[in-house]
């Protein structure tokens, strides 16, 4: 390591910052974002700097020449774009014992400028030496990927109670096991969940920081996670992070495995979900073991496909949760019908075409039979059908006596955003057999205009593309 990592108090000095063109702004912004005040030497004459009115207090324009300027108070020196300037500054500023930068020039560098992840009150700096700035900002962008976005205000949060508490705990094990529990528990999940009052109330309310220290067992707590429809890449990282804490995880059957795979390796998984026409463990009994397993300290995930609150059964497990007094939080998913939507290029939306939509769903025909069909039949409306492929007929007889044109565009588009994702693209007297070409579930039905903008027969068979064609011409 040649490099040290160091983190400069800018409160204690202006830093000068040396150069022209894109370069010297570049590295102004880095250093005004940071909070700096800087002293801007600019090489080429030019001083419009593109400073906003908050940046330009703390910044002072300089005249002199820098190589003879005043550097009495200077905390570091910057050069970008500067030429031979930068490098006779390096020497000056060596002599002096200034910490000294020149872009690109390890020769004439005493620092460097890391790839750095701001989160407030926490600092990630990734540095690779100066051999290859490029790697390091691939690895800050993993880093940012891992980080809860409110992870300094966690830092902020346990910075405003930690003197208090060290006065409580005099034993240093013991300290740091108070603040662990803290950070890994419904206390910190709630801060980066943004309910910061909840989070402080709980924290005052812990009356013994000792006991609490030392309780064997840990608090338990459930997420309910919308896995999205496949694609592990549509994710959330707030997702993917609570499948990484996860002790124990309950799936559903559809969610897919390249989904499941990112659940951290040594975490229980158990399949809790069923598909059309096989059985299940039932909503109860999955409400039970959550809980259980949440009681006993667990950190529980419900990983459902989609989001939990669309057509997920999540609101019936909150109400459970409740009831049991377990902490929970939900951690919302893109739905099918968005995915599919834009993995097929249907605009749900269209300007003077399509201005409302509307998500229902329907297992079987007799679903589909106690829908109320006359409210859907506006040629402006979208409709979006979850688990509709086996009521298709149903469907397409329900529309048709309502009123709806049988000339409605309808598109099929089963399994998503996964690799072997499948449309068919027709009209609503068509529906059916629309359905019979997708080749299985699971699947979304989109019926209404905007169908006519999909995109869809990128992802289909040449069979499948001449068929539609010709059906068409039809």
């Amino acid at each position: 390591m040649r490099f040290l990592p160091v983190f400069l108090d800018l409160k204690a000095g202006p830093v000068v910052l040396i150069g022209a063109g894109e370069l010297l702004r570049a590295k102004l912004r880095v250093l005004a974002a940071a909070g700096a005040r800087i002293r801007v030497h600019a090489t080429d004459g030019n001083q419009d700097l593109g400073l906003s009115s908050g940046d330009a207090a703390r910044i002072d324009i300089a005249a002199a020449d820098p190589l003879t300027a005043d550097l009495s108070g200077i905390i570091a020196v910057v050069c970008a774009g500067a030429g031979d300037v930068g490098v006779a500054m390096s020497v000056r500023a060596k002599a002096l014992g200034l910490p000294v930068n020149v872009m690109d020039d390890l020769a004439h560098s005493s620092f460097i400028f890391p790839a750095i992840v701001d989160r407030g009150d926490v600092v990630v700096a990734v540095g690779t030496g100066g051999t290859s700035p490029v790697v390091a900002r691939r690895v800050r962008e993993k880093i940012e990927a891992l980080l809860p976005a409110r992870i300094g205000e966690l830092a902020e949060f346990i910075g405003g109670f930690r003197k208090s508490i060290n006065e409580r705990i005099a034993e240093f094990p013991l300290r740091r096991r108070f603040w662990e529990r803290v950070i890994d528990g419904p206390i910190g999940a709630a801060v980066l969940a943004g309910r910061k009052s909840e989070a402080d109330a709980a924290l005052k309310a812990i009356s013994d920081p000792s006991a609490f220290a030392r309780a064997d067992r840990p608090e338990g707590s459930v997420a309910l996670v919308g896995a999205g429809p496949g694609d592990p890449d549509l994710l959330t990282i707030k997702a993917l992070r609570a499948l990484q804490d996860a002790d124990i995880v309950f799936h559903d059957e559809l969610v897919s495995p390249e989904v499941l795979d990112r659940i951290r390796r040594d975490t229980t998984r158990v399949p809790v979900g069923r598909r059309v026409g096989k059985p299940g463990i039932g909503q109860d009994a999955i409400n039970t073991r959550m809980i259980e397993a949440a009681q006993s300290g667990q950190r529980v995930v419900r990983l459902k496909g989609g989001d939990p609150f669309v057509f997920g059964r999540g609101g019936e497990e909150v109400e459970a949760l409740r009831a049991a007094g377990v902490a929970y939080s939900i951690i919302p998913g893109i739905t099918a019908g968005l995915g599919g939507a834009a993995d097929f290029e249907v605009p749900l939306t269209y300007r003077n075409e399509a201005t409302r939509i509307t998500f229902l769903t329907a297992h079987k025909a007799r679903d589909a039979e106690v829908v109320d069909w006359s409210t859907l039949t506006d040629a402006r409306m979208t409709v979006v059908v979850y688990m509709g492929m086996t009521a298709a007929p149903a469907i397409r007889a329900g529309l048709l006596a309502a009123g709806r044109s049988p000339e409605t565009p309808v598109g099929v588009f089963a399994r998503v955003t996964r690799p072997d994702a499948q449309g068919a693209i027709g009209t609503l007297r068509d529906l059916p057999e629309l359905v019979r070409r997708t080749n299985g579930g699971p699947a979304i039905l989109i019926i209404g205009d905007v169908v006519r903008h999909a995109g869809s027969l990128r992802r289909q068979t040449p069979k499948q593309i001449i068929s539609d064609l010709l059906d068409a011409a039809e």
